[in-house]
């Protein structure tokens, strides 16, 4: 079969390579996701000043910078031993939310929309925001980038940098915001919300009332039955910056629920020869290898894995939201991949209802913003990173310089379940050996319903995006390559 090139292929950060290998009959006996960087960014950080690390462990991605500074920072807290203000702790939160805004709005209009509202078997040249643009108009362009562009304001507001802030301290912040500034951010809050409530209602009519979308969604080839994990309060509904880690079975019931201090004791990290990503599991359970049900310890994160792991939203406007989206399909949990799609979307909604609670909140112009740090020792900091759970696990020694740390993020916490999804996909969609642009594109739906980072989930600093998919014969005869 003659070689083709699909560009753009992936819509989303880091490398990566999919091998999908044909039986007989030419339909998919195994695929792989293969990711071919190189870990290191943690010994990049051995010997460095801890109070150094929420600058330098942002840079493994211009995607998820703010959640890494975030974990960063509420690590140092910790290995300080030190308690920030609860002034400091609500003007992270709310620098965290307005960056919560402008992270799940670029993933569904940049990245997975152009399967939705281009269509996913349109022409690669239209699967684009260009394309999304077309279908919508320009009118609602301009609202997605006004929208955008207010999150990453209130993110420079308060963290100094839109994508790199530099605010967050052991035991609190570096600076204080100012009434007017309060202000300012509470009409960018107040407008976001109506933004993501117009979101929610695109969604609606775009794919929900779509019946060819909806039965895709819920097919078998975009379904795992797995556990699920997110960081919840203490009414067990969704918190994006603290709280304690709950699990949840593929039944829904709650199976662990841990201090962040505790991680160790839950999650193990699995290695294959065929990827340089990690693969976690429930050490609890046990690791079966790549398959799904309660015997497999793999779970999931991110904003379904959130969803079915809580209660409920903390804010109004999203919990109605999560209640329509599980009356919809079915009930708690969903199992359905693409579905990521439309919980991301309510915690849109979530993010921009807290980003305006904790504008309207006086506290966040308050001066008490920093405690005194104690002296070094050891920490975990955790936050939910727009793509899931991130842990950051520092040991300092005696004069806080950095002597070991360990980064879990969100995409390798779901590395297994894409490498399922994305077998799956393939193995539902790929019969006889028919194999063209379109069904290639509905494998990738199947990562890019995760939205993987995976220059974070590698460590890897270098900003390009080259992927390589192979098709292979029963034989193990090369038939096909596609490259970007």
């Amino acid at each position: 079969m003659k070689e083709i090139t699909i560009d753009p292929i992936t819509r989303l950060e880091g490398h990566g390579r999919i091998q999908i290998f044909l039986n007989e009959e030419g339909n998919v006996a195994n695929a792989y996701l293969q990711i071919p960087e190189l870990r290191g960014f943690e010994l990049f950080c051995i010997g460095r000043k801890g109070e150094d690390l929420p600058q330098i462990t942002p840079r493994i991605c211009g995607v998820c910078p703010v959640a890494h500074h975030m974990a960063s920072t509420k690590a140092l807290d910790a290995a300080f031993h030190v308690d920030p203000p609860l002034a400091a702790k609500k003007l992270r939160e709310l620098m965290y939310s307005g960056y919560y805004v402008y992270d799940h709005t670029l993933h569904f209009y940049f990245l997975g929309a152009p399967d939705f509202v281009v269509g996913p078997t349109a022409p690669a040249a239209e699967r684009n925001i260009l394309g999304v643009i077309n279908k919508v108009g320009l009118d609602i362009a301009k609202e997605v980038i006004k929208h955008r562009a207010y999150g990453q304001k209130i993110t420079a507001m308060i963290g100094g940098k839109a994508t790199h802030p530099v605010c967050g301290l052991p035991g609190g912040m570096s600076k204080s915001i100012s009434e007017e500034e309060r202000q300012e951010i509470e009409k960018m809050a107040e407008s976001c919300v109506k933004f993501a409530q117009f979101t929610l209602q695109v969604f609606n009519d775009v794919v929900l009332k779509n019946k060819q979308y909806v039965d895709v969604i819920l097919s078998d080839a975009y379904k795992h039955r797995t556990y699920y994990m997110g960081q919840v309060d203490s009414n067990n509904k969704v918190n994006f910056y603290d709280g304690m880690i709950r699990v949840v079975d593929p039944e829904g019931k709650e199976f662990a629920k841990w201090a962040p201090t505790d991680y160790l004791k839950n999650v193990e990290e699995h290695v294959e020869e065929w990827t340089y990503v990690k693969l976690p599991y429930l050490k609890k359970v046990g690791w079966k290898g790549l398959v799904d049900g309660p015997d497999s310890g793999i779970y999931r994160v991110g904003p379904l894995g959130r969803l079915n792991a809580s209660d409920g939203m903390a804010t109004p406007l999203a919990q109605e939201e999560y209640k329509g989206m599980y009356e919809t399909l079915g009930g708690r949990p969903v199992h359905s991949t693409l579905a990521f799609h439309w919980a991301r979307l309510i915690e849109l909604l979530y993010a921009a209802e807290r980003t305006l609670e904790l504008s309207r909140d006086k506290d966040v112009t308050s001066k008490d913003i920093r405690n005194k740090p104690g002296q070094p020792g050891e920490g975990v900091g955790i936050v939910e990173a727009p793509r899931g759970t991130l842990i950051h696990h520092y040991v300092l020694d005696e004069d806080g310089l950095a002597k070991k740390v360990n980064l879990i993020v969100a995409t390798v916490n779901n590395a297994p379940a894409i490498c399922m999804s994305i077998r799956d996909a393939a193995k539902g969609l790929i019969k006889g050996g028919v194999v063209n642009d379109g069904l290639l594109n509905m494998v990738e739906m199947a990562f890019r319903a995760y939205d993987p980072c995976f220059g974070c989930a590698t460590h890897f600093a270098v900003g390009e995006m080259p992927l390589e998919v192979k098709i292979y014969d029963h034989n193990k005869n090369l038939l096909r390559v596609v490259r970007r």
